[in-house]
C-alpha cells in the first residue's frame, strides 16, 4: 500500500521560476514550482498584479524546470526534470486550463539519486536539444524536432557520462545553428578518492567542459575542457 500525504495548507515556497508564452497567445506568463505543485501564473499591464491560471499538484518533487520552444515555433514547451526517473514535456491548453502530457521518457529508477539524471536541465536556444544531468556522473542529451503533422517528437537518449565526475551546473549555448554545445562546471574526483594522504584534494580543479551534439554523427562528443581558477557554482549562458 502506497499512501500519499496532501496538506490543507499548500507550500508557499518557490523552487523554481521559469517564463514564456505558454497559452501561444503573445501575453508572457510565467510558471512556478512549489516543490509538488505547478503554478501558471499572468501578469496583467494593466493592474500591475499576477494571476493564477492554473495550480496542478504533481505528486513528485520538482528537481528542475525549464521552458523550450521549437526552431520557429509561437509557444513554450515546459519540461520538467523530477524524481521519477523521467524526463516530461507539458503543453499549457488555455482552452482546457489544464497541462497536457506531450512526452514522458524514462531512463533511470525513482528517488532523488546522485547518478540519476533529473537535477540540472539544459536546453539548446535554438530549440533542437535538452540535455539532462544528474549531480555524479550521467548525462543524457535527447534531440527534439517535428513530425509530418508538426507535432513534438523525441529521440532516444545519447549518452554523455563520465564517471568520477561530480557536475555542479549545466547551461546551453548560443551557438547558433552550428551543432548544440552544453557548458558543464565539473570536478573529477578521481585522483583526490584514491589518494589517501588527502593532498591530492588540495591540487583538484574545477572544470569547465563543453559537450557538442554532433548532429550529423547522432553522437555527443567532449569537445574541450579548461580550469577554472576559483571554484564556482552556478552558470549563466
Amino acid at each position: 500500500m502506497f499512501l500519499y500525504a496532501l496538506t490543507l495548507q499548500r507550500a508557499t515556497g518557490i523552487t523554481h521560476v521559469i517564463h514564456g508564452n505558454f497559452s501561444g497567445t503573445k501575453q508572457q506568463e510565467l510558471v512556478i514550482s512549489r516543490g509538488k505543485i505547478l503554478e501558471v501564473l499572468r501578469p496583467d499591464s494593466n493592474t500591475g498584479k499576477i494571476y493564477t491560471l492554473l495550480t496542478q499538484e504533481i505528486f513528485g518533487v520538482v528537481r528542475s524546470l525549464v521552458a523550450f520552444r521549437l526552431t520557429g515555433g509561437t509557444k513554450d514547451y515546459i519540461i520538467v526534470g523530477s524524481d521519477s526517473g523521467r524526463i516530461v514535456i507539458f503543453e499549457y491548453l488555455p482552452s482546457k486550463n489544464c497541462f497536457e502530457k506531450i512526452h514522458q521518457e524514462t531512463f533511470g529508477k525513482s528517488g532523488c539519486r546522485r547518478i540519476v539524471p533529473g537535477q540540472f536541465l539544459a536546453v539548446d536556444p535554438k530549440g533542437r536539444a535538452v540535455m539532462i544531468g544528474a549531480i555524479e556522473k550521467q548525462k543524457l542529451v535527447y534531440i527534439l524536432n517535428r513530425d509530418a503533422q508538426a507535432r513534438l517528437t523525441i529521440s532516444s537518449p545519447l549518452e554523455a557520462h563520465k564517471s568520477n565526475t561530480f557536475c555542479y551546473h549545466i547551461v546551453g549555448v548560443d551557438v547558433g545553428f552550428e551543432n548544440p554545445c552544453f557548458a558543464c562546471l565539473e570536478v573529477d574526483y578521481e585522483e583526490a578518492d584514491s589518494d589517501p594522504t588527502g593532498e591530492a584534494v588540495q591540487h583538484t580543479q574545477q572544470m569547465l567542459t563543453f559537450y557538442e551534439l554532433d548532429l550529423g554523427l547522432n553522437h555527443v562528443v567532449r569537445k574541450y575542457s579548461e580550469p577554472v581558477e576559483e571554484h564556482g557554482n552556478f552558470l549563466i549562458a
